[in-house]
């Protein structure tokens, strides 16, 4: 549309033709798509509801598929990040056909890990290490805070699963008594900080945090941070899904996207 002279109709006809695509690219079967991982996480963006200016979660689903391209699975601007949102919205992808990935990727919202079991009992689960440090962060001491990002960098940087399990024992021997909110908070996401070393370490890096769906959110971020806030949630979906459509972000492949077919065939042995 760059240059080109908009009347009210055209925008119409423009957004109408958009509205349709939208619509069928959210009902499209996900039956044929070979996702072994997948990544959720939301977008907060500020939106005109009901006549109020609020900041509304963007629930967005990111799949790795076996050649290690990313594809968005979907997008749905929600009242909130509750198990119920959550829940329907991955409930959402398996009614279209989405089967059952290998490892789903995800942050510390209490209402996305529950709708996540629900839907795939026993399923394994990475938490992303980025989030959790964050956490670790605001309830350590500043004095004390370089000596926990380190010990704490000991246990996801590890060449192996043996010695991360030592130095996660380590660090909760070491820190019970001096800062005993950053034990809590590294017990409360306990064994899925790891889950990413069951896997070949050349995906270690893409695997141990939501980055490849940060990236994504950073991306709808820049093009959005000049509005103070946009007029409506179909507008904001829109928007968003006219980035994916037009191929003005661009998605490389998951560090150790070769090894993702033999580690398909292995985990299905």
């Amino acid at each position: 549309l760059r240059g080109a002279p908009l009347s009210k109709s055209a925008i119409s006809r423009v957004v109408g033709r958009l509205q349709g695509l939208f619509t069928e690219w959210r009902q499209r079967s996900l039956k044929e798509e070979a996702v072994v991982f997948v990544y959720l996480d939301a977008i907060a963006l500020r939106v005109r509801i009901a006549n109020k200016v609020v900041s509304a979660p963007v629930l967005v689903g990111l799949g790795i598929k076996a050649d290690g391209q990313k594809a968005v699975l979907d997008l749905e601007l929600l009242q909130s990040e509750s198990s119920e949102c959550w829940g329907g919205f991955v409930e959402g992808l398996v009614g279209r056909g989405l089967k059952r990935p290998c490892l789903v990727i995800i942050d510390g919202n209490k209402g996305l890990r529950a709708a996540v079991e629900k839907t795939w009992v026993g399923i394994e689960v990475q938490r992303c290490t980025v989030h959790k440090l964050r956490n670790l962060e605001r309830h350590t001491p500043r004095h004390a805070l370089e000596e926990v990002k380190s010990d704490y960098h000991r246990i996801i940087q590890a060449e192996s699963l043996e010695q991360a399990r030592k130095a996660y024992r380590e660090f909760i021997v070491k820190w019970k008594k001096l800062a005993p909110k950053v034990v809590v908070s590294v017990e409360e996401a306990g064994e899925e900080l790891l889950t990413f070393y069951g896997f070949p370490n050349s995906q270690w890096k893409s695997l141990r945090t939501t980055n490849a769906i940060e990236r994504l959110n950073g991306e709808f971020r820049r093009r959005v941070k000049t509005q103070g806030s946009l007029p409506s949630a179909q507008a904001a979906e829109f928007l968003l899904f006219g980035l994916i459509i037009s191929g003005q972000i661009q998605m490389r492949r998951i560090d150790g996207w070769r090894d993702l077919k033999q580690m398909t065939l292995s985990k299905a042995a």
